[in-house]
This record gives structure tokens, C-alpha cells and sequence, in this order.
């Protein structure tokens, strides 16, 4: 059964100043395809979606290079029109698919599936580790280096950036400003968040939102990794 997905604009929260969860924020509900814009930049780009169990989406094509990100539960993704590569979909999962490439997601189990859906502009640049309609782990994709912080652009377009980071023991982000909205994932391990002037801890599969211009640092307590979705409009 395919169900339609109703846009929940109003449900949408100010999150820039707590720690939270994407999962706890988007609990699946029985027989319901949920989408939430979260309203990151400008523009309609980045999606929450929360498929009850045994729901699913039908097969569609979008005209923009799109990201899927696991944040709870279990999926299967179908792409292409002949319905033959069919990928799992877990928490911290990442699958990149180039325009005009069909896709179709079907929760499995009785926990549902939440996950994150990006769009990019047309014209982007894709690092070559993450190869089109294929599953990875997000935090498998980059490693530790000692007393270092490493940075890899996944994929990044005039507008919008996203980026892995791994921070060794102790490392530092310096205080700064955030060049646009911004949407930050914690991967593994924990780290401490300064934000205008107030700490945060955040720990593995919790989230956190900076604003445009918004004044942070962020600092690892033990080895921690990381994604960040940049929105620079």
C-alpha cells in the first residue's frame, strides 16, 4: 500500500539552542508516511520522514542530486525503474543518488523507519568515496588521525555542504561563526557544544541546530565523529 505524505509545517520546532534527537522528535505512527520540513535555509531542501510500520512511499524521480540518512528503525530503499538494487536503510546510514533517479522506500519491521532526505542543486561535487545508489555507514567513511581533527566534504554545491569530521581525544573546533543554517549529527562518542555563550553535551545519535552566523566552538571529550549539513543561502 502506498500512502501519501502530508507536509507538518506547523509541528516544526525551534531547535537551535537544545540537544535532541531526530528520532524522538519523529516517532512513527501506524499506518502514517509523515514529512516535516525542517526548515533549514531558505528554500524546501531538507526533509524528516517517518514511515509507520509496513508504510511506504512510491517510486519518484527528483530533478536534484538527493541524500537519504538513517536515523531510526529499518527501511528498504528500490531504486531504479526495474526494481533490481534494493538497499537496506539503518540508523547512520547514508544513500546518494544522482537526479533523475527513481526511488521508493518501504519501512520493515514493526519499528518503522525515520530518516533525513537532502536535495542538492544540480551542479555539485561528490567525493569519491561515496559512490551513487549504494549504502554506507556514515561513520565508517572516515577515520581518527592523532591530535587531529579531519575534515571530508561528501558533497558540496554552490548552496548547500555536507561533511564528515572525526576529532582525536581532546580536539577543538575554535569559536566561530556559522557561515549559514546548519544541521549537526553526532555520529560516535561524545562532545561538548558551545553555543552563544552555553554549553551542551551531545553524545552518539543526537542532534543539534546552529543558526546562521550563530557563535560556537565544539570540543570532543574522547575520540568523536560527526556530519554536518551546511545550508549557505
Amino acid at each position: 500500500m502506498s500512502l501519501g505524505v502530508s507536509e507538518q509545517s506547523k509541528e516544526a520546532v525551534n531547535l537551535q539552542t537544545e540537544v535532541y534527537s531526530i528520532s524522538k522528535k519523529h516517532v512513527p505512527k501506524s499506518g502514517m508516511t509523515i514529512s516535516t520540513n525542517a526548515k533549514l535555509g531558505k528554500t524546501s531542501k531538507v526533509h524528516h520522514f517517518s514511515l509507520g510500520s509496513s508504510t511506504d512511499i512510491s517510486k519518484e524521480a527528483y530533478n536534484n542530486p538527493v541524500i537519504y540518512i538513517g536515523a531510526y528503525g529499518t527501511g528498504m530503499f528500490d531504486i531504479g525503474k526495474d526494481g533490481n538494487c534494493k538497499l537496506p536503510m539503518n540508523s547512520q546510514n547514508i544513500i546518494f543518488l544522482h537526479e533523475g533517479t527513481w526511488c521508493g522506500v518501504n519501512s520493515v519491521g514493526e519499528k518503522g523507519l525515520i530518516y533525513t532526505e537532502i536535495l542538492f542543486e544540480k551542479e555539485i561535487k561528490m567525493n569519491e568515496i561515496l559512490k551513487a545508489n549504494e549504502v554506507f555507514e556514515l561513520k565508517s567513511l572516515i577515520d581518527y588521525e592523532e591530535g587531529s581533527i579531519v575534515n571530508i566534504d561528501l558533497v558540496s554545491g554552490e548552496g548547500t555542504k555536507f561533511m564528515i569530521l572525526s576529532f582525536d581525544d581532546g580536539c577543538m573546533l575554535s569559536e566561530h561563526r556559522a557561515p549559514g543554517d546548519a544541521l549537526f549529527f553526532a555520529l560516535e562518542g561524545m562532545a561538548t557544544i558551545v553555543y552563544e555563550g552555553k554549553n551542551y553535551n551531545i553524545k552518539e545519535g543526537e542532534n543539534f541546530r546552529f543558526e546562521k552566523n550563530g557563535l560556537h566552538s565544539v570540543k570532543a571529550e574522547g575520540k568523536f565523529k560527526m556530519a554536518l549539513l551546511l545550508n549557505k543561502e
